[in-house]
């Protein structure tokens, strides 16, 4: 268990899929997705592993959940700056998303 003040430390942001593209350099098959969290934040890239369930073409222009202060990580030639948040289902992960359109940048809580 965690107390409200480590939950609060996580900061989850909502941004909008600007480009999709295969890491080529992966071990697995991902996407490179570059997110826009708006003007505070700015584009940051992320590797995801969601090529069981989605295209690039779909990917651009959605929404996604992402907690944008974790440490930076390399997967294959990429610097992954956020993590995009999903959910394991059968098919593969299946991405987190608000129900309604929401400004980027905007904080989950």
């Amino acid at each position: 268990m965690i107390g409200i003040e480590e939950f609060n430390q996580v900061e989850v942001r909502v941004g909008t899929v600007i480009a999709a593209v295969i890491n080529k350099k992966s071990r697995n098959p991902a996407y490179v997705l570059t997110v826009d969290f708006g003007e505070e934040i700015g584009t940051r890239k992320s590797s995801a592993q969601i090529t069981d369930l989605y295209t690039a073409e779909e990917l651009v222009g959605r929404q996604v959940i992402c907690c944008v202060n974790l440490t930076p990580m390399h997967i294959g030639s990429v610097k992954s700056e956020v993590r995009i948040l999903g959910a394991d289902s059968e098919g593969g992960v299946v991405l987190l998303a608000p129900e309604r359109p929401v400004k980027n940048g905007e904080r989950i809580y």
